[in-house]
């Protein structure tokens, strides 16, 4: 559900007697220089000389769809004083925290970030920096935000390193991967990412999009934006399939994985599938001692945004019911175009005793709040 609002005075809105949490909210900053003191001379230099270089297919700098044009952003939300959007801690404030009672908004810090860049000595620098600017320009100066920490996650043995630097520091809550990883995201080489984050009791989530270097089709680069926004289902369910057959959360109990922004009725679907291969092909993976949906369910929570609405009301409860009420939290995408004001965000046949969990409950007990 889709809804854009007109900046108006602050007010409470229902969802606000619920203990709101935003687990999805994106952060810019005003300019690049706002990394500067938080990168070496040498890095500082590398940024301002040669910018960044994503995995991807498209070498003339442009993005390749326009929903990045002007930052994928509702018309409302350019501060007042200048800037882009979500990169004005007061205007923020004013028109998300304050104006739907927010209890807890969690940072998720996409571009720019060093994620995914060809250069992995870079990324890893420039992930640190985001870090750094989240604790700087954000996290200290609101209680009510936590951040993610940005990893170079092509780089896993720099992303364990970073994911332990910021181990026992309440402002993180969760370690940040995108969905499109230059290989399937539960192979072992990625392993030291879930190790650490689960040493030090955080979730890793997947926020959909990144820079695999592969196109998210298996036929190559579409043609139309409505696609790619369509395909981010299906590059979560390659993730979703490949944490379990290689066995990562077999190697890793502890480790919780967060859907953002991938949907989620398709996750049953998945689950059953794999559950079906499984009881025929066990020879094949030996170390999966369970089933593959049982694992799903006890690992994967999911985020509301997008929301699939299917013509029957039931056919949702059902799949949310698959999933785990307790594992479906509340995301409004801010500031983005398809954000979810909180106050319309939850169709009304969802069950009154499993809305409050939704709205905060659930990222409470997920994150420690």
């Amino acid at each position: 559900m889709n809804v854009i609002q007109p900046i108006a005075a602050p007010s409470r809105p229902a969802a606000a007697t619920l203990g709101l949490i935003d687990v999805d909210i994106h952060p810019r900053p005003k300019a690049l220089t706002e990394f500067k003191p938080f990168l070496s001379e040498r890095w500082w230099q590398h940024l301002e000389t040669w910018g960044m270089r994503p995995r991807h297919g498209f070498t003339a700098g442009q993005p390749p769809f326009p929903k990045a044009q002007p930052l994928a952003s509702r018309r409302d939300a350019w501060p007042p004083n200048g800037g882009t959007p979500a990169s004005d801690l007061d205007f923020l404030r004013f028109q998300l925290l304050d104006n739907f009672g927010i209890d807890y908004g969690v940072l998720n810090p996409l571009q720019p970030s060093g994620q995914g860049d060809r250069n992995s000595a870079f990324s890893a620098a420039m992930a640190h920096a985001v870090n750094e600017w989240q604790l700087e320009y954000w996290l200290r100066k609101e209680p009510r935000l936590r951040g993610s920490i940005v990893v170079p996650y092509e780089d896993p043995q720099a992303s364990a390193a970073e994911i332990r630097k910021r181990a026992g520091d309440p402002n993180f809550c969760q370690v940040l991967m995108m969905s499109r990883t230059a290989e399937p995201a539960g192979n072992p080489r990625y392993w030291p990412i879930y190790e650490a984050a689960a040493e030090i009791g955080l979730p890793v989530a997947f926020h959909a999009f990144g820079y695999s270097g592969w196109a998210m089709t298996n036929g190559g680069w579409p043609s139309f934006y409505i696609e790619e926004v369509s395909e981010h289902a299906t590059s979560c369910q390659n993730q979703v399939i490949s944490l379990v057959v290689e066995g990562a959360f077999e190697r890793i109990p502890g480790l919780k994985v967060v859907l953002i922004e991938c949907g989620f009725a398709w996750l049953p679907a998945v689950g059953w599938r794999l559950d079906k291969h499984w009881t025929s092909l066990k020879s094949e993976v030996p170390h999966l001692t369970r089933a593959p949906s049982e694992q799903i369910r006890e690992h994967i929570w999911v985020s509301t945004q997008p929301m699939e609405e299917p013509e029957r009301g039931a056919h949702l409860i059902d799949i949310m019911g698959w999933i785990g009420w307790d594992r479906i939290l509340f995301a409004s995408d801010y500031p983005h175009w398809d954000f979810d004001d909180p106050r319309q965000a939850l169709p009304g046949m969802i069950p009154a005793e499993h809305r409050a969990g939704i709205y905060g409950g659930n990222a409470r007990a997920l994150y420690g709040l």
